[in-house]
């Protein structure tokens, strides 16, 4: 047991390790190109442009992790910005109908317009699909749209003039680097709405479109003020924040990390899937994608994973709507607890804030029914630390890190179940 516990501390440390490596190159070589990326973007949304989001496999419910960001801004005085990730539903019946056809090129055909913005993900090299993002973007950049294509090494990916490829063959890792990707896109895009001269052709604020500010959110970033034709220099800052967001995930990745918690937790969860139980997670907003994240790792895992039974419990519009319409929000998560919950299972919760009436709620349920009850938390843990039979915090408060450090957490414990499920 001694040598097991050894062996799996010395897997995260590992795998921190590898992040913190990965991190620290991709964001180093490509800041200069994110910071215009982040330019041109601005000038899409200027003009009235809209984030499409797309993806095949895990990376579905990162499509709908970008669409929350752009659309719910959590900083005080940003605005919403039109995004919307390619649903699932809509995929599916296209590739039935289409056959060969690619699904995703006609969804963004059909919805999209020149001055939109298509942003495609990948996670591994041949997932089904990838070749229909591929094919997507291409076939979104000839109709005049701006086509963003990420993907990991040697991946299928669309040779855009914004590609981004992670050097790295882990998936988990793959999705963590897009994932601070396309929060410091979503972050700094609203850089460039205060510089309006640099948002028109010819340098001067444009009549076209709407006008965006920082708002109160512009104390978060002191090099706004400043002249409306220095794009050089405005670049050069947000490519400085850049790296200096990605110095920060790495930093608290590594205040984060807990080896032995994660250890004991996963050894936890695999005895009760063993004897027969499930895992059950839920979660809000960008949460929710992270737990949907996690339930299509656990079912569908890559690398090889014994694939674990596991329930997302935000994942059915139609149950949400309805619970939330005739009982509340505050119990959408605790009445699928009672309908799917049973002795022997876990109960799986993600928040940036630790204290969601809703998570709180299911958690309570699921503690009263006999479930296992496991927390990945900001804010130093909240409510939720004090509640959770285990819990996993990051001592942080601003939601864009935390989230990217949970996914840290989250798939390094999935690869310890792996490893103890054999």
């Amino acid at each position: 047991m001694q040598s097991g516990t050894r062996d799996g501390t010395k897997l995260v440390h590992g795998a921190y390790r590898e992040r913190a490596e990965v991190v620290r190159s991709f964001f180093y070589a490509n800041a200069d190109r994110l910071a215009h990326l982040c330019h041109a973007m601005a000038r899409r949304f200027a003009r009235d442009g809209v984030l499409f989001a797309f993806g095949p496999g895990a990376a579905a419910s990162d499509a709908q992790h970008v669409s929350v960001e752009f659309v719910h801004p959590v900083i005080v005085g940003k605005r919403a910005l039109p995004a919307l990730a390619l649903p699932n539903d809509v995929v599916s019946a296209l590739a039935s109908a289409l056959g060969d056809q690619d699904p995703f090129s006609h969804q963004l055909l059909t919805l999209g317009a020149p001055g939109d913005i298509a942003l495609g993900m990948v996670h591994s090299p041949g997932d089904p699909g990838s070749e229909g993002v591929s094919s997507a973007l291409g076939q979104a950049e000839a109709a005049g749209m701006l086509a963003i294509s990420l993907g990991g090494r040697s991946s299928e990916a669309a040779s855009t003039e914004y590609l981004f490829e992670v050097d790295s063959d882990d998936p988990f890792i793959v999705q963590e680097v897009h994932e601070t990707l396309y929060h410091v896109l979503w972050e700094l895009v609203h850089v460039f709405f205060e510089h309006k001269g640099l948002l028109s052709d010819s340098g001067v604020p444009s009549a076209h479109g709407r006008a965006h500010d920082a708002g109160r959110s512009s104390f978060l970033y002191p090099f706004l003020k400043g002249a409306e034709s220095d794009l050089t220099g405005v670049t050069s800052e947000v490519s400085r924040s850049i790296l200096q967001k990605a110095e920060d995930v790495m930093a608290l990745r590594a205040r984060s990390m807990d080896p032995e918690g994660l250890l004991e937790t996963a050894s936890l969860i695999a005895g009760r899937v063993e004897g027969g139980g499930k895992v059950l997670v839920f979660g809000n907003g960008g949460s929710a994608t992270d737990a949907q994240d996690l339930v299509g790792d656990l079912v569908a895992p890559p690398c090889g994973l014994t694939p674990v039974r596991a329930v997302s419990l935000t994942n059915d519009a139609a149950v949400l709507t309805a619970l939330g319409n005739d009982i509340g929000f505050d119990n959408v998560f605790a009445r699928q607890v009672i309908a799917h919950g049973r002795p022997g299972d876990v109960a799986v919760a993600i928040s940036t804030s630790g204290g969601s009436r809703n998570v709180l709620a299911a958690l309570g349920e699921a503690r009263r029914r006999g479930l296992m009850t496991v927390g990945f938390a900001g804010y130093g843990g909240g409510r939720m630390a004090e509640i959770c039979d285990r819990s996993h915090t990051v001592d942080a408060d601003y939601i864009p890190r935390i989230q990217e450090a949970q996914a840290t957490q989250y798939h390094v414990l999935r690869s310890l179940i792996g490893e103890l499920l054999g």
